[in-house]
C-alpha cells in the first residue's frame, strides 16, 4: 500500500515525487555548479568544564552541511529508541537536499533521568541557534525533528520554553517542529522511573500536550498507521492536534501514513518534512 494520508493523499504523493525527482529543495539551474556538502562530526554541544566521561561521549553532534549555497535551513535530528537506546546519524534522506542537518547524541535512560535527556536536546537546539551561521546556514530557518522519542524530544524542547530559555535561546525562534511519532502524553520511560506502566497515560509537565500554546512554532505531526503504531500513537498525536486548534494555533497539521507501522513510517515522512520546510521558509 502507498503510503498516504487518510484526509489529503494528493499532498504525501505531490510530496514524496518530488523526493524522487529531486525536487525543490535540490532543484539547480543549469548555470549554476551544482551543490557540494560537507560534514563535521563529534562536534560538543556542551561546555566540558564539569563533565563527567559519559556526558561528554554523548553531548556530540554532527554538522552535515552545504558547502556553497549560504542561507539554507537547517533540521535538527534527533534518533529514537525509547529514551534508552539508539544512535546518532544523519538520514540519507536529507543528505543532498539543499539543507543541513545536525544530528544529536544525548545521554540516555536510566543513566540519567528523562529531564537530562530534554536538557541535553534544549543544549543541542541553542548550540545551532550559536554555531549554524558559521557554516553558512540562516539561524531563523531552524527545524527540530526526530523520530519517536527523538519526536518527543522536539516537541518538549519547542513547546516547553524553559528548556531553551535555560540556554538563553527563546523557543519561538525555532522555524518549525516536525515530530515523527512522538508522543504527547508524558513519555513512557519517564512514566516508569516513577513506576507507572506504559498502558497507564499521564499528563504531566514532561508532556508536550501539557504545553500547548496559540505561539508556538509551526507544527507538522506525523504518524504512521493508526492500527499498526505503538499503542495509542496516532491518538496521541490527534488530541495533540486538536488541543492546538482550540486554542487556535494558525499553523498545526497532522499526518497518517496509511500502511505504515511505527518504524516503516519515517522513510516516507521526509518528503513531508522537506515540503514543510519549503512552505514554511517561503512564508517568513
Amino acid at each position: 500500500m502507498t503510503p498516504c494520508r487518510r484526509q489529503s493523499s494528493v499532498l504525501l504523493v505531490l510530496a514524496t515525487l518530488s523526493l524522487l525527482v529531486g525536487g525543490p529543495a535540490a532543484a539547480q539551474p543549469e548555470s549554476e555548479p551544482l551543490a557540494t556538502y560537507d560534514m563535521k562530526r563529534d562536534i560538543a554541544y556542551r561546555d566540558n568544564d564539569g563533565l563527567d566521561h559519559y556526558a561528554d561521549a554523548q553531548c556530540r553532534l554532527d554538522v552535515y552541511h552545504p558547502t556553497n549555497r549560504p542561507g539554507f535551513a537547517t533540521v535538527v535530528w534527533f534518533h529514537g529508541g525509547g529514551l534508552t537506546g539508539g544512535e546518532r546519524y544523519t538520514p540519507s534522506e536529507l543528505q543532498e537536499r539543499g539543507v543541513a542537518v545536525v544530528a544529536v547524541s544525548y545521554r540516555l535512560s536510566p543513566k540519567v533521568k528523562v529531564v537530562d535527556c530534554i536538557d541535553d536536546a534544549a543544549a543541542a537546539v541553542a548550540w545551532t541557534f550559536d554555531n549554524i551561521e558559521r557554516f553558512g546556514g540562516d539561524p531563523s530557518r531552524i527545524f527540530v525533528s526526530g523520530h519517536s522519542a527523538g519526536g518527543y524530544l522536539t516537541s518538549m524542547v519547542g513547546l516547553d520554553k524553559s528548556r531553551l530559555a535555560k540556554y538563553g535561546v527563546d523557543a519561538d525562534r525555532i522555524a518549525g517542529l516536525v515530530p515523527f511519532s512522538g508522543h504527547t502524553i508524558t513519555h513512557f520511560t519517564a512514566r516508569s522511573e516513577r513506576g507507572i506502566p506504559g498502558t497507564q497515560p499521564v499528563v504531566d509537565e514532561l508532556a508536550p500536550i501539557y504545553h500547548v500554546r496559540d505561539d508556538a512554532p509551526p507544527t507538522l505531526l506525523i504518524t504512521g498507521d493508526r492500527d499498526l503504531e505503538l499503542l495509542g500513537r496516532y491518538e496521541e498525536n490527534a488530541y495533540f492536534w486538536r488541543m492546538a486548534q482550540v486554542v487556535e494555533h494558525p499553523d498545526t497539521e497532522i499526518f497518517e501514513l496509511e500502511g505504515c507501522d511505527h518504524g516503516q513510517m519515517v522513510s516516507p515522512a521526509f518528503p513531508l518534512l522537506l515540503r514543510f520546510i519549503e512552505r514554511v521558509s517561503a512564508d517568513r
